[in-house]
């Protein structure tokens, strides 16, 4: 990584408040090149506060972009941070609505041309894409990373007509403290923040509730979902994903379906995280110039040969054994005109045997990593071996190179004693030595076969053929390996199991296939050769850690109760901060944060499935004697008929409780 000190333009920032009609004012901070010419601007939208949980970041490319003749602007969303009003639920229409007006004053400022970009990652990629299908006028182009153009099933609520208990409930719970966190008195003043806070957390209500009560493809999952008419997006876009992000589908989906004069696509080997920031695996790229030649060329008008790239921008990873983090992966770039790909081929192996009964343990899953990595050493999944045995297994030898790219596809002959039920794919690369390494996988809800949108329970007894996708990969198999596919009834923590889905289901190899999409092989480098320049960013903030002499405890640990029969996976979550450690900025604010997700299951009972999130917040200002915590837990289990959740968060200003409550619903199980 190259830290940049010497830019084109001399840059100065300042913090603004931002009008909106109905007078709510939204904080924002604004890097701005000295001149006197007016500029571009570019928009990162969040509700993570941009003066404390995203600064270290904002710092890495927010003054680059200033350093390069832009305004660079990270605004708050209503409620959060030290943004006026009230939390809304995620891309929320306010939220949207707001963005709208934030791209139409950043336009309106002396300092700009008029013209704006947006760019975000995750929450900041997802409402780029949503604001530019509202299509303002100055939205000219946006850059969306490991973002998604499907809320339902490829976000972190539901997977395949699934409830995602790893996803759902973990980010239910993240969510539910950021929202309780107050505003910080060093920026909206001491005599206003805490009638500011009190006010936020008198209006919240537990994200859980909204998204456990529509549990299949309803208006509410289609609001903010750009799949519904991609047609509606008239800005340019530049989407980015990692093959080791949940996302990366949206990729390949945006590059199909947008028109090919104003979009291109890149996927590397990363997790959800920026391209350059070096966080494993790798390898970085120079992320913030590839970034800039699109800026240059949608907003100045300048030939960067940035639209002469391919649309998709691939790589290609070589077999590596199983391992929960690599530093960087072997691989090779490659370039299609378009997707999908005249240089892919679908394949399709049939499935050998008599049939088999399928019915896996309730733990199974516990070897699938984290569900959304972030470059920790715990993410990814280990040897698929164990999970392979807890599986119905089918092999298909490897006599040459296989590049595997896109989408794979199985269809399989189920038999099912119970209305309801899930079955999930995993595709494993199987080395001679008989490693697993895991290559990318797909579930679906037995009750959503038939659509997203319906949930159509199994008939007792009845075969049907289930058809579905597999996540997107680029991975290349390499000669005296095997493919293995591993066929599961249960997936745990990921997908919430059903009630009865215990009994499992019958496969039938007999008109089951798996189909890859495999790619035509080229010599390497590609031509024409596709590179990067090594990755660079702005000097970075500064803060400080503290640590304690305390015991580090593990990232992801499993237990084990052979006497009881149950299984519980324990899941450290912090937001950055080393356990028991604080971040110290050079404000002088100072930030604790301590999280941990548990998750349980008996072996034998779907019933007895169990989420538990637990988080301590501390924002301390020691010269304003300011000292603000956050505590918050929430739980979620189920019966047949309902999924149960309890949610409590305790607010204290000093040793003040300022807000105290708890909430407990029952939601029926109509389809998860």
């Amino acid at each position: 990584m190259h830290i940049r000190t010497s830019f084109p333009y001399e840059t100065a920032h300042e913090d603004v408040l931002i009008p909106l009609p109905d007078g709510t004012r939204l904080y924002a901070r604004v890097w701005r090149p000295l001149t006197d010419e007016p500029v571009p601007a570019l928009l990162e939208y969040l509700p993570y506060r941009l003066t404390d949980w995203t600064a270290p970041r904002d710092w890495q490319r927010h003054p680059w972009y200033a350093g390069h003749g832009y305004a660079s602007v990270r605004v708050d969303i209503r409620g959060h941070g030290n943004s006026e009003g009230i939390p809304a639920d995620e891309y929320a229409e306010v939220e949207l609505a707001d963005g709208v007006e934030v791209v139409n004053w950043l336009a309106a400022q002396p300092w700009c041309t008029g013209k704006v970009g947006m760019f975000g990652i995750s929450w900041g990629g997802l409402n780029s894409l949503q604001i530019a299908a509202l299509a303002p006028e100055p939205l000219k182009a946006i850059v969306t990373v490991c973002s998604t153009d499907d809320r339902y099933d490829n976000d972190m609520h539901y997977r395949g007509g699934s409830v995602l208990a790893v996803g759902m409930h973990s980010w239910a719970s993240t969510m539910l403290t950021f929202a309780s966190r107050p505003p910080d008195p060093a920026h909206v003043g001491q005599a206003m923040w805490r009638d500011m806070w009190v006010k936020r957390l008198e209006a919240m209500d537990p994200f859980v509730h909204t998204w456990l009560s529509h549990q299949t493809r309803d208006a509410y999952w289609r609001h903010g979902s750009v799949c519904e008419d991609y047609g509606a997006i008239r800005a340019a876009v530049l989407a980015v994903g990692g093959w080791h992000d949940p996302y990366r589908d949206t990729v390949l989906r945006l590059v199909e379906h947008l028109p090919g004069d104003r979009v291109r696509g890149l996927i590397g080997p990363w997790s959800h995280q920026y391209p350059d920031r070096g966080l494993p695996p790798g390898p970085a790229i120079g992320f913030l110039q590839e970034t800039l030649r699109w800026w240059d060329h949608w907003l100045r008008g300048r030939d960067t040969g940035v639209m002469s790239e391919p649309a998709l921008r691939s790589y290609v990873m070589d077999a590596h054994p199983p391992a929960t983090t690599y530093p960087s992966l072997p691989g090779r770039w490659v370039g299609d005109p378009a997707w999908p790909s005249p240089s892919v081929t679908p394949i399709s192996y049939a499935l050998q045997g008599a049939p088999v009964q399928v019915r896996s343990p309730q733990h199974t899953g516990v070897e699938a990593g984290r569900f959304r990595p972030l470059g920790n050493d715990a993410d990814l999944p280990p040897d698929q071996r164990e999970e392979d045995a807890r599986s119905a297994c089918f092999e298909f030898e490897v006599p040459e190179e296989t590049w595997v790219l896109g989408r794979p596809r199985v269809t399989l002959r189920l038999t099912s004693s119970t209305p309801r039920g899930q079955v999930t794919a995993r595709l494993c690369d199987v080395a001679p030595d008989g490693a697993s390494t895991l290559v990318t996988r797909g579930a679906l809800n037995l009750s959503a076969r038939h659509g997203r949108d319906q949930a159509v329970p199994w008939k007792p007894g009845s075969t049907e053929d289930v058809v579905f996708d597999l996540n997107a990969i680029g991975y290349a198999v390499p000669p005296g390996h095997r493919i293995r596919l591993s066929v599961s009834s249960a997936y745990w923590p990921w997908i919430w199991p059903q009630p009865g889905s215990e009994a499992g289901f019958v496969l039938d190899p007999t008109g089951s296939t798996l189909e890859l999409t495999v790619r035509a092989r080229e010599s390497m480098p590609s031509t024409p050769s596709i590179g990067f320049e090594e990755p660079e960013e702005s000097e970075p903030l500064g803060v400080a850690v503290t640590t304690t002499l305390d015991e580090p405890r593990p990232e992801r640990l499993v237990v084990r109760d052979v006497g009881a029969g149950t299984w519980r996976l324990e899941v450290d979550s912090s937001g950055g901060t080393p356990i028991g450690g604080t971040r110290v900025y050079p404000d002088g604010l100072e930030l604790t944060e301590d999280a941990r997700e548990t998750y349980t299951i008996d072996a034998s009972d779907p019933l007895s499935a169990r989420a538990r999130s637990a988080w301590s917040v501390r924002l301390h200002r020691p010269d304003l004697a300011w000292d603000a915590r956050v505590s918050t837990t929430s739980d979620t289990t189920c019966d047949a008929q309902d999924f149960i959740t309890s949610c409590e968060v305790i607010c204290k200003d000093g040793d003040e409780v300022v807000f105290h409550r708890t909430w407990k619903k029952r939601i029926p199980r109509a389809a998860g």
